[in-house]
């Protein structure tokens, strides 16, 4: 075990504890590398109270490389190993909650009985993680993609949808145009405000409409939740109510004026040789996406 690795296990806990365990080594025995690496490093690289650690400037720029140097070993690992050995070790996926739910958790019990020496390690998150450092081997990444050194392949497209259910409408009625939401309980999110502006085209040009109402949230499952029990207009992914539709549990609204897509990507760390574990999970997700995915079938 190399001191980058004790250093980048405690970088990431925040904790000489939570790094020993993990490491299994002594809390003493962690601190005693760290002290050893800033003198030899002139420099310090964790500022520490009697109950935080946190990791200098200097630290933060080290983390970075040291990330990246132990990235590249294991990928030298991997090159040398058997091609055909069984893939081992920890899988760290990271994925929204929604999507999650509904399009990945029903299909991973296949993949951990076909790959049983792997641990999958699956974080969901709404929140954008860095996969460099934070040690993410794959991430499902919904709507837009930002510009990175990250590879990406598409695994599909779906229609965000305005929604009600038969007893919501029943009782309030439906929007005929867009505005016509700024009269109606709409479900929104609270961690997200651009969830909150619903596009829409109007006469060839795009229309933008605030929503607000009488509850909100920061989760898409409890929107969808509420949706289903007639509590209000919920604009949600296909992926998500595409069964709900065909059983007429939910109603689509202005379809002639929302056109708005989503795209769908699973993304991972540009690497020369992506580890065998890696290439076996975007292969089984491709697998089950391409070339259409669960929601268009």
């Amino acid at each position: 075990m190399t001191e980058m690795t004790v250093f980048v296990e405690v970088a990431r806990n925040n904790s000489f504890s939570a790094a020993a365990r993990r490491l299994r080594l002594s809390p003493s025995s962690i601190s005693k590398i760290i002290t050893r690496m800033e003198q030899r490093l002139g420099s310090r690289l964790f500022n520490r109270t009697t109950r935080k650690l946190h990791l200098t400037e200097g630290g933060q720029q080290f983390l970075t490389h040291c990330i990246e140097i132990l990235a590249y070993v294991e990928e030298a690992e991997e090159v040398l190993a058997n091609e055909n050995r069984t893939p081992k070790g920890i899988l760290t996926v990271n994925s929204s909650p929604g999507f999650a739910k509904h399009q990945l958790l029903p299909y991973l019990p296949k993949f951990l009985s076909q790959h049983p020496e792997l641990e999958l390690n699956l974080q969901l998150t709404g929140e954008k993680v860095d996969l460099i450092k934070d040690n993410v081997d794959v991430a499902i990444r919904l709507g837009q993609l930002e510009n990175s050194n990250l590879i990406a392949r598409k695994l599909g497209e779906c229609q965000r949808i305005i929604c009600a259910s038969p007893a919501y409408i029943k009782k309030f009625g439906a929007p005929e145009i867009p505005s016509d939401l700024k009269q109606h309980n709409c479900l929104s999110i609270s961690t997200n405000v651009a969830f909150n502006h619903w596009n829409f085209t109007v006469s060839r040009k795009k229309q933008t409409v605030f929503v607000s109402g009488n509850f909100v949230t920061d989760t898409v499952d409890a929107i969808h939740e509420l949706a289903l029990k007639g509590c209000g207009i919920a604009r949600l992914s296909e992926f998500m109510i595409g069964k709900d539709i065909k059983r007429r549990k939910l109603i689509p609204l202005l379809q002639e004026y929302n056109h708005e897509i989503q795209h769908i990507h699973v993304i991972y760390p540009h690497r020369q040789h992506a580890p065998a574990k890696t290439k076996l999970f975007i292969n089984f997700l491709l697998g089950i996406f391409l070339p259409k995915p669960p929601w268009n079938h």
